[in-house]
């Protein structure tokens, strides 16, 4: 049976998740169709886009900070998953809150320094896109709270291991 905190961050954790998914996934066809239109202009018009690198850039960066988050709720990243299915039981305990305690100290790194970096660079601009940089850098902090409401989840939400009774 599951407290009422596990049920809350795990519903925090659905909405964060998907979002920074549904974000993610758009930002791939933003990217995508930027590109395109990048192609398009340079090789067949001859006169390339101003905007269109920059926002192929932007792009991608908010696409990745948001799609870690998916990836480690799901323990998709190779390296974990290789090492949690070698070890069982209790073992696998401790390894799960170790990946967790490394999860938060790097997305605590990145989310500070990445709010520094967005407040830093608030009153300068993108070439090309006319938009603060700090739009830019604002993915870093973002995608790091979801990344670590991803680990937590992946954490509490520890079925398989329960079904096997290794917990």
């Amino acid at each position: 049976m599951r407290g009422a905190l596990t049920r809350s961050v795990l519903a925090v954790d659905r909405i964060t998740t998907q979002a920074a998914l549904a974000v993610a996934c758009f930002a791939l066809a933003v990217a995508v169709t930027a590109g395109a239109w990048q192609v398009v202009t340079r090789f067949v018009l001859s006169q390339p886009s101003p905007w269109s690198e920059a926002l192929v850039r932007q792009a991608l960066i908010w696409m990745v900070m948001l799609g870690v988050a998916g990836a480690i709720r799901q323990g998709a990243l190779v390296a974990i998953d290789v090492t949690r299915e070698a070890v069982k039981g209790r073992a696998r305990l401790v390894l799960d809150i170790l990946i967790f305690a490394a999860i938060v100290l790097l997305f605590g790194v990145l989310f500070w320094f990445g709010w520094e970096m967005a407040n830093r660079v608030r009153f300068q601009s993108i070439a090309g896109l006319e938009v603060s940089i700090a739009w830019g850098y604002a993915a870093i902090p973002v995608g790091s709270v979801c990344a670590v409401i991803g680990a937590l989840a992946a954490l509490l939400d520890r079925r398989e291991s329960a079904a096997e009774g290794q917990v």
